[in-house]
């Protein structure tokens, strides 16, 4: 037992935090004024990106296994977290609950179907499987087809606040997402993340030891479809909308593309991934430029040159 729960992939840092408490407290600092040099709304917008790709690392970093379905539970939770506001005029706590429930119940189904295949298979399948989560979205009468679910009220937080102040809007998203990242993080960190990562680097001699290897896995893709459902609920309540986008596969390859140029293999990379795509297809839908080819080159140049991502890469060259 406690050979396995030691095992898995050492941090790369021999132990030393993985951002020095004074980086966290000027991040967390810039966090809170922010809202007032950049609009509040594309920051929200930001911050639920940041919450999926920290989702989906959770599975990436701990198994290896990469999906390339996860706007299945993204786009799947912003419509029901939207219908649950819209039609039955639930709180917005409650549709976040929603969403939440909604990607943790499709994870459980879709990842009792994947995790019995590893590396390209178990990838494939996933994609296989969010396209009929996809095309099923253009049959349910809820979801309007190529209109999308617009009109989403915001509501109150605990009937107290308008969420309709993007400034209210934005600082309740960043509480939930600090929250989500609190719990990736204590996961990752937890005996369970190091039975995980010990699958991940020695699936037979888990197997061995007695662990039920596709248990674990179901039960951490289950938690990661969950957040990003959480994820998909902010947005959709934080944008008003929700299209069938959020459901296709180009989302998927989205949030992979974030995971992996921040660094997968690190805490803070997803985030830093996500905030440089976000910005990038802000900035591009304005100019005229192509998105996919100006995003695809910027994430085969990174690649190229920060073979462990941004931050992995940084954090070996500055020694943090």
């Amino acid at each position: 037992m406690a050979t396995i729960e030691t095992a898995g992939i050492k941090r790369a840092n021999g132990g030393r935090p993985l951002i020095k408490p004074a980086l966290w407290t000027i991040g967390f600092a810039a966090l809170l004024i922010m809202p007032f040099f950049v609009y509040p709304a594309f920051l929200v917008k930001m911050l639920c990106f940041c919450l999926f790709a920290c989702a989906y690392n959770l599975l990436a970093s701990t198994t290896g296994l990469l999906s390339f379905g996860h706007a299945a539970f993204f786009g799947s939770a912003a419509f029901t977290a939207g219908y649950a506001v819209k039609a039955w005029g639930v709180p917005f706590e409650v549709a976040v609950l929603v969403g939440t429930a909604t990607g943790f119940f499709l994870g459980l189904v879709l990842g009792f179907i994947a995790v019995r295949r590893q590396g390209l298979y178990f990838a494939m399948i996933t994609l296989a499987l969010a396209q009929l989560v996809y095309f099923l979205a253009f049959q349910l009468p809820f979801t309007h087809a190529d209109d999308g679910l617009s009109g989403i009220p915001r509501g109150y937080l605990l009937g107290m606040v308008d969420l309709n102040n993007n400034y209210a809007m934005y600082y309740t998203t960043l509480v939930i997402c600090v929250i989500g990242f609190a719990i990736t993080f204590r996961i990752i960190h937890s005996p369970f993340g190091s039975i995980l990562r010990a699958i991940r680097d020695n699936q037979p001699r888990a197997i061995s030891l007695g662990y039920s290897v596709d248990k674990y896995k179901i039960m951490v893709f289950a938690l990661s479809a969950a957040m990003s459902g959480t994820a998909g609920a902010l947005k959709a309540i934080a944008l008003r909308l929700a299209t069938v986008y959020d459901l296709h596969w180009a989302t998927s390859g989205d949030v992979l593309v974030m995971t992996l140029l921040g660094g997968s293999q690190t805490l803070l990379g997803p985030v830093v991934g996500a905030v440089i795509v976000t910005s990038l297809h802000d900035y591009l839908a304005e100019s005229g430029l192509p998105i996919s080819v100006v995003i695809g080159t910027t994430f085969v140049l990174c690649i190229l040159l920060f073979r462990n991502g941004i931050v992995g890469e940084l954090k070996q060259r500055l020694k943090l």
